[in-house]
């Protein structure tokens, strides 16, 4: 039987749609739910145009434990993916899903990281930090924003005339090319597979 994610994501969408895409001819993975916390969120219309189901939970909402974890349960969700999602992760999803909640975060962490370092802030720090790199972070997701064990890091360079715009093009070609990957090695490293393939 596959072993089933849900993608949280609260923008565009674009990283979700990447791993939707990475796992559809997958025989031991799929993505079986999209969730956003925004109705108006782009990744909402990718879900649709990619026939795969999705749910909006506002803020206020997801306190509730016993409605999200109903939610999840019903589509029988066994590991969750943070993909631009931008609200604080409860205690009692983190209990419920222990070391199958992953994150990714557009900067090499511990730098960059915390409240309210997302998206383009990150990139504009980086640059204004003069920083020599920047990459992205792979982590398992705990109490803390951005805190949780490191998983993988894998770097770009930043060169002295490069634009905020020039690191998070560089950025998303790392989060495109190695976080479905990443997600396939943690989810095969929770689930071994006896033909070792998905």
């Amino acid at each position: 039987m596959k072993k089933r994610i849900a993608i949280l994501a609260s923008g565009s969408g674009s990283n979700a749609e990447n791993i939707v895409r990475y796992f559809s001819g997958s025989e031991n993975i799929e993505v079986a739910l999209i969730i956003s916390n925004k109705s108006n969120a782009y990744v909402l219309e990718r879900a649709r145009l990619l026939k795969v189901p999705a749910l909006v939970i506002p803020k206020e909402e997801f306190s509730d434990s016993d409605l999200v974890l109903a939610k999840l349960r019903a589509y029988q969700i066994d590991f969750i993916v943070l993909a631009g999602f931008l609200l604080h992760i409860p205690d009692y999803l983190i209990q419920a899903y222990p070391g199958a909640i992953i994150n990714i975060h557009p900067a090499l962490l511990p730098r960059f990281g915390g409240k309210g370092m997302y998206g383009d802030h990150v990139h504009k720090a980086v640059v204004a930090a003069r920083e020599k790199e920047s990459g992205i972070t792979v982590h398992y997701v705990n109490e803390l924003y951005d805190a949780g064990t490191i998983i993988r890091q894998e770097k770009c360079r930043v060169d002295p005339s490069d634009t905020y715009m020039d690191v998070a093009h560089k950025v998303h070609e790392l989060e495109y090319r190695f976080y479905p990957r990443i997600i396939e090695d943690v989810m095969k490293q929770l689930w071994p597979l006896e033909n070792g393939k998905s």
